[in-house]
């Protein structure tokens, strides 16, 4: 029994792309939310901001827009800075994962197109 050569096969019709795009789509949205609520309890626990404020906070500082209100406390301000690191860590992360089936799609192509790699 072969192995199937995965270089010699087509690309992927657009229907079976999407099918295969899904579960990345998925995966980012649910590490997003996951980030989103560790920053949402945060904001709420520790710098005291009611739950509307902390969900803004959090969500500017995920996206990269950066803080809205002022932090009342050092705790808050350290919580604030460990917490921007790691949204950033997080939206590059959640880039690749999304950018990742499509940069394969387009890399897969250029393969098929260069003709069969001489041996």
């Amino acid at each position: 029994m072969t192995a199937r050569n995965q270089k010699d096969q087509t690309v992927a019709s657009l229907p079976v792309f999407l099918r295969r795009l899904i579960p990345s789509l998925g995966f980012s949205f649910a590490l997003m939310g996951a980030a989103l609520l560790i920053g949402v309890s945060g904001y709420h626990l520790i710098a005291g901001f009611n739950w509307v404020d902390s969900i803004l906070e959090a969500s500017m500082i995920l996206a990269g827009m950066g803080p809205v209100n002022p932090l009342p406390t050092t705790a808050a301000k350290l919580f604030a800075s460990v917490y921007a690191l790691f949204s950033g860590v997080i939206f590059i992360g959640v880039i690749g994962i999304i950018l990742g089936p499509f940069v394969h799609r387009v890399l897969h192509k250029f393969h098929l197109e260069g003709g069969k790699p001489q041996q």
